[in-house]
């Protein structure tokens, strides 16, 4: 291994590696603590967590508690709509993991029009964090979602740091959304980057069975990281031993070809066939 390539997330100026930690499932293991650990020190230095996650911001806590890492960047998120509650969350969020600072806090899941509406209107969540950043509470702001428009509203808005968005060879059509990020100097995190949704498990179970095909969790990796937009991707992990594996492939990976994008694509396109 050679370490974690780092890439710049955005305008926010931070450079992070391009491999980061979600924590959404992390504390749903009796090893969630050796986990993160592990995490911080191969170099992973950005992990997602949310309000909603349960135990997740309590976990990493916890072990930030205990060894106080330095150059680690936390983002959380809320899913409070308004003001109010944006402000509130992001209080609590400081509270239970232990810090004075948040790297990045986001609007969690705005995938209708209506929350979206609802969060940038007059009142709404995104007033909060902007109080919150104001208040140099937190970093820097942005929004996650799963419709491809809110998608392109938030990119194009001016208000988002960053846009945390599914993209993989399952999902190949938000490629031209991470161009507009670009574009715009808009931080991009990918969710999901290895399948998400029980893809993972159903996979790992034909590599058991003897599966020699292009889907896998490492090639996974690789098509994610080969567009030069993305600025971290964040598959989850609930023990050491996937931190190691994803560590390995970022480590050493070469970027794909045409050729080999189209493969995976496929691939995937009659994964359930």
């Amino acid at each position: 291994m050679t370490g974690l390539p780092r890439r710049r997330l955005g305008r926010t100026g931070l450079m992070v590696a391009e491999l980061g930690l979600g924590a959404m499932d992390t504390p749903n293991s009796s090893a969630g603590a050796d986990t993160v650990n592990r995490a911080i020190d191969l170099g992973i230095d950005f992990i997602d967590t949310a309000r909603d996650y349960e135990g997740s911001e309590f976990l990493l806590g916890q072990v930030m508690r205990g060894r106080e890492p330095e150059g680690l960047h936390i983002a959380s998120k809320t899913f409070s709509r308004n003001i109010n509650g944006s402000q509130w969350d992001v209080d609590k969020s400081l509270r239970i993991l232990g810090t004075e600072h948040i790297s990045l806090y986001q609007l969690h899941d705005v995938s209708t029009m209506e929350a979206w509406e609802e969060v940038t209107g007059e009142g709404g969540a995104l007033e909060g964090l902007q109080v919150a950043q104001y208040r140099e509470l937190i970093g820097h702001i942005g929004v996650s979602s799963h419709d491809n428009e809110i998608l392109r509203l938030a990119i194009t808005s001016g208000h988002f740091d960053t846009v945390m968005l599914e993209y993989s060879a399952f999902f190949p059509e938000t490629a031209e959304l991470i161009d507009l990020a670009r574009e715009h100097d808009v931080g991009v995190i990918v969710m999901r980057p290895v399948g998400g949704s029980g893809r993972t498990s159903v996979m790992r179970g034909r590599i058991d069975e003897g599966y020699q095909g292009a889907l896998r969790p490492a090639n996974l990796l690789r098509y994610v990281l080969s567009h030069p937009g993305v600025s971290v991707a964040i598959p989850g992990a609930r023990y050491p031993s996937r931190i190691e594996e994803n560590v390995e492939t970022v480590s050493s990976y070469t970027a794909m070809s045409d050729a080999e994008r189209r493969e995976i694509e496929q691939e995937a396109a009659n994964f359930y066939e």
